[in-house]
């Protein structure tokens, strides 16, 4: 849990954006849960509900899944692992796919993410209003395809942010 999501919310986010980012709309994942013994079941009730909430942003569905619980100690707490399909929409994006003469837009803040869940796993206490951004990529992706925006790069920037994605983009088109 961390201030703006939990970890359920991140984990369904985290794969449908992978999906929008090439122009696919989620349908169905696979969802595998390992749970240190001991986990409560409320926090357990709050994971899956936040799940749930993002499916429904995304209009995508849980086909599969499994649970393992393993001794207290072995993990730490909970580790949530998905795997999605998605149905192409658009085609012709890629995530390295950028040119000379594109545009690069930057929605939402840039860095929250990253920080909240730093000062979460450290333990830090910093009486700030720091939250992270941790949303649904595909209903803006698919606002952008429905009114014709010509897209050619998409990226969901995650570890490294967005200077990693620049930078990336950079090499890869010699700007």
């Amino acid at each position: 849990f961390f201030n703006g999501a939990k970890i359920g919310k991140l984990a369904i986010c985290g794969n449908c954006n992978d999906l929008a980012m090439i122009g696919a709309k989620p349908k169905y994942l696979t969802c595998s849960v390992i749970i240190e013994e001991g986990f409560e079941v409320e926090q357990l009730e709050k994971i899956v509900a936040s799940m749930k909430e993002e499916l429904a942003k995304n209009e995508a569905i849980i086909v599969s899944g499994d649970t393992k619980v393993v001794p207290k100690g072995s993990v730490d707490k909970i580790f949530i692992n998905t795997t999605g399909i998605g149905e192409i929409l658009y085609k012709g994006i890629s995530s390295n796919n950028i040119t000379q003469n594109d545009l690069i837009l930057v929605n939402r803040d840039i860095g929250t993410h990253g920080a909240t869940i730093f000062a979460s796993r450290e333990g830090m206490d910093m009486n700030s209003n720091l939250k992270s951004d941790c949303a649904s990529l595909y209903p803006q992706v698919k606002a952008l395809i429905d009114s014709g925006v010509r897209i050619t790069a998409l990226r969901d920037a995650t570890r490294g942010g967005v200077s990693a994605v620049l930078n990336e983009w950079a090499k890869q088109s010699n700007v």
